[in-house]
């Protein structure tokens, strides 16, 4: 079936999207960062030893040097859509100290990357034990494609660890620009039930599914789309607008979005839902008396922040 909905993204562009922001993205990437921190303070309650543990979206590499020193007997392969986020990734391996921690760690995982759809895995089946995956599930239209490649490429009591974006993302530019025209500008994410919802599906057992909010602050509106374009993170939905946008309109969204100041800053706030669960034996059979399966849905740990 063809996807042609306004709001499906692009895959294409966002290849092309991530692409040219590898270079610009460490610098602007606070959340990204955030976000795999807060998700490696998750694993501190879970119990598991991978020995081959997949990055699904691993960008320039920042999540892959956390989980090298949490597990660091395990192989940790890198894979992204964009070449260019892998490349940068690979020359900060190349330009660590070789004496250091950190070189040792980036020795060791030198040739494992891979470029790749996390939707068409380049692996065997059965051949990981963990699958890691921070804020890249965002870009697929549909979850049920891409847990079902995680859910066939982990060995049975593998481990499916996961933050993605909820529908409350980018709320304040959302109603800055709802209105103007019949094009989509904003990404959109898919619900936190409806995620659970295809882990069962694909074969999941025992999902665990929290979701917090983090509210990133500007100083106008410039600043915010600054920092979405410099991690690739701009519209990228088959509705967009394709030409560029009048003066007019320019001024209306930033006077909306500039109503929405707070003690002198304008909040981007980001939903951000974490996941994880497990490839049973065989598929789960947890049931209510109606058929549905049981999902548990949970507080994020009251963990103390650095």
């Amino acid at each position: 079936m063809l996807m042609t909905e306004p709001f499906y993204t692009d895959k294409s562009r966002v290849r092309e999207a991530f692409d040219r922001a590898a270079h610009s993205y460490d610098g602007a990437a606070v959340l990204q960062r955030e976000v795999s921190d807060r998700m490696s303070e998750r694993l501190d309650y879970i119990r598991h030893a991978p020995l081959r543990i997949l990055d699904a979206g691993s960008g320039t590499g920042y999540g892959a040097v956390g989980l090298r020193s949490r597990y660091p007997d395990a192989q940790v392969i890198e894979l992204d859509l964009a070449p260019s986020m892998l490349q940068v990734s690979r020359q900060k391996q190349q330009a660590a100290p070789r004496g250091g921690l950190l070189g040792r760690l980036f020795r060791k995982a030198e040739p494992w990357q891979l470029c790749a759809d996390i939707e068409q895995l380049p692996l065997a089946s059965a051949s990981v034990d963990m699958v890691w995956s921070s804020l890249a599930i965002q870009w697929v239209n549909t979850p049920d494609q891409v847990f079902a490649e995680f859910h066939r490429a982990l060995r049975v009591d593998g481990l499916l660890m996961f933050a993605t974006l909820g529908p409350d993302t980018l709320c304040e530019l959302n109603h800055a620009f709802a209105g103007i025209d019949g094009h989509t500008h904003v990404n959109r994410f898919i619900d936190m039930h409806d995620i659970g919802d295809a882990l069962v599906r694909t074969g999941f057992a025992t999902p665990v599914m929290d979701m917090e909010k983090i509210v990133l602050t500007y100083d106008d509106i410039k600043g915010v789309m600054h920092d979405l374009k410099g991690i690739g993170a701009h519209n990228v939905t088959q509705g967009r607008k394709t030409g560029l946008m009048g003066k007019t309109a320019w001024r209306n969204i930033s006077a909306r979005y500039d109503a929405l100041r707070r003690d002198g800053k304008l909040p981007a706030t980001y939903e951000v839902v974490y996941g994880h669960a497990w490839k049973p034996a065989q598929r789960p059979s947890r049931k209510l008396d109606d058929g549905s399966q049981i999902i548990e849905f949970q507080p994020r740990p009251d963990t103390p922040r650095r």
